[in-house]
């Protein structure tokens, strides 16, 4: 079984003078230290999640809002869906010591990245799923930056709970096309499922 992908990838950011870690498809981070969590978005979301009076925070980026049930709850226990990344990440706060009636939530993503592509289009899925979660949840949203055409870096501080998000140009714009069409070829051969407890 796949466990939960927990970056690891740890560097000091010189734009915001800070140490950062950095997550990719499929990967979340929390912590409670001063440090920066930063991804890069095409088609994809991150919900940069905090509790603001306890100081804990975490990101994660998922490619699918979900799998059908019809194909089995293994594939389901996956960060690559959002109905499990977020199960993840919350349950991860809340071991740490987040309450739920403080929690806030920023989301970005979800943008058309594959231009001329004539399929659904997976990021507006994605951006309404990501909504409609929080909003079953019950988890307020205090800022947001999803769809359009652009893809994006984002930059969460959990302690403070402070987001920037920079709409990236078209040269960069095709670095995270190729990322995430490299990252969706490897899931046709990865285990996929869980070990975290779910609340």
């Amino acid at each position: 079984m796949q466990k939960e992908t927990i970056s690891t990838q740890h560097y000091f950011d010189r734009k915001f003078n800070c140490n950062a870690v950095k997550i990719g498809p499929g990967e979340f981070y929390f912590t409670d230290e001063p440090i920066a969590i930063v991804t890069v978005l095409g088609s994809c979301i991150s919900a940069c999640i905090s509790d603001k009076r306890r100081g804990i925070g975490g990101m994660n980026h998922f490619m699918l809002p979900s799998i059908d049930n019809s194909s089995g709850g293994a594939a389901s226990q996956s960060m690559r869906y959002g109905a499990y990344a977020m199960e993840v990440l919350l349950n991860e706060l809340f071991k740490k010591g987040a309450r739920r009636e403080n929690l806030e939530a920023k989301i970005f993503g979800g943008g058309r990245v594959i231009r001329g592509a004539s399929t659904l289009n997976v990021g507006e899925s994605n951006a309404s799923f990501i909504k409609q979660y929080l909003k079953d949840e019950n988890i307020r949203i205090t800022a947001e930056d999803l769809v359009d055409s652009f893809s994006r870096k984002v930059y969460f501080f959990p302690v403070t709970a402070e987001a920037f998000v920079k709409r990236m140009s078209d040269e960069d714009r095709q670095a995270v096309v190729t990322q995430e069409t490299t990252y969706n070829k490897t899931l046709a051969t990865k285990p996929v499922g869980g070990t975290v407890d779910l609340f």
